[in-house]
């Protein structure tokens, strides 16, 4: 049987640099033009390194390796991907009572097949089998670095059964950090999600599923400048669609208006509205 992915926000991080260009063509103040293109910065590359941990596990946990699942060179639709590597080894305990997954990358630089160059430790503990309600994930890193940057900090997953409308839903926290290198800065991350699958639990295909994502985040810059991200409306995704079909959140930097993205209800598609101080302009996203 299938587990599901550890799908998150991260799509929606990335597209805070589209909300970017369109601010800043609205906006001529060099201030927060600079605070929104750091922002778009920091937010994605939390949501990215936060969220691929996960899926990393997720991948250990299943078949004992980080390098599979990849056709013709690129990732399937599954969500998994192929994230790592061969030169990435896996242990696993799942004797004592609190199982634990070690995927150790090593001490220098692992050109990984999404491009990336890992190395450190990422570290799991399961107190129980991931589809059973209660189940607590707890991801942890050990000198863990991601292109150069080094990843801190805490995730954790808590299976916490299905709601009212026999729906699976999780409960997923991080609380971390990215330090740059070469005294580059500290980018912090916190958010607490709720994430809800609505379709395609009960199938053997990954093409199907479907989920409902809610909840906040917020962190820092490297510069400090601090900022609130909130979904306003619930966003839904499916896996056999790039886009959010609906779902709208908002981006509040400190001391600047909230920036808005809309992506409606049409379904899959592009289109989208973002909105700022009033002001609705119709996108097309990437």
């Amino acid at each position: 049987m299938k587990t599901t992915r550890f799908l998150f926000i991260g799509a929606a991080a990335i597209l805070v640099s589209g909300m970017v260009f369109v601010s800043c063509k609205k906006d001529n103040s060099n201030k927060n033009n600079t605070s929104d293109v750091e922002i778009a910065e920091s937010s994605t590359l939390a949501e990215s390194d936060f969220n691929d941990v996960a899926i990393l596990v997720d991948q250990a946990g299943i078949s004992g390796s980080v390098d599979y699942r990849m056709a013709n060179g690129a990732a399937n639709l599954s969500q998994e991907g192929g994230l790592g590597s061969s030169c990435a080894t896996v242990s696993l305990d799942t004797v004592s009572n609190t199982h634990t997954i070690v995927i150790d990358f090593g001490a220098t630089d692992c050109l990984c097949n999404d491009g990336r160059y890992r190395k450190g430790k990422i570290l799991a503990s399961f107190t129980g089998h991931y589809r059973d309600q209660g189940t607590v994930i707890t991801i942890g890193f050990d000198n863990y670095f991601v292109n150069s940057n080094q990843v801190k900090g805490t995730k954790t997953i808590t299976n916490m059964g299905h709601n009212q409308s026999d729906h699976l839903v999780y409960n997923i926290q991080v609380d971390g950090q990215i330090i740059k290198p070469n005294n580059g800065g500290t980018i912090t991350w916190t958010s607490t999600r709720q994430r809800e699958w609505i379709a395609g639990e009960g199938t053997a295909t990954w093409a199907d599923d479907a989920y409902s994502i809610t909840g906040t985040a917020s962190g820092t810059t490297v510069t400090g400048s601090a900022y609130s991200i909130t979904i306003t409306q619930p966003l839904v995704r499916k896996l056999s669609c790039r886009w959010f079909e609906s779902g709208a959140f908002s981006v509040s930097p400190t001391g600047l208006p909230a920036r808005s993205l809309d992506f409606g209800n049409t379904g899959c598609d592009a289109n989208a509205t973002f909105s700022v101080v009033g002001i609705n302009i119709p996108v097309v996203l990437p």
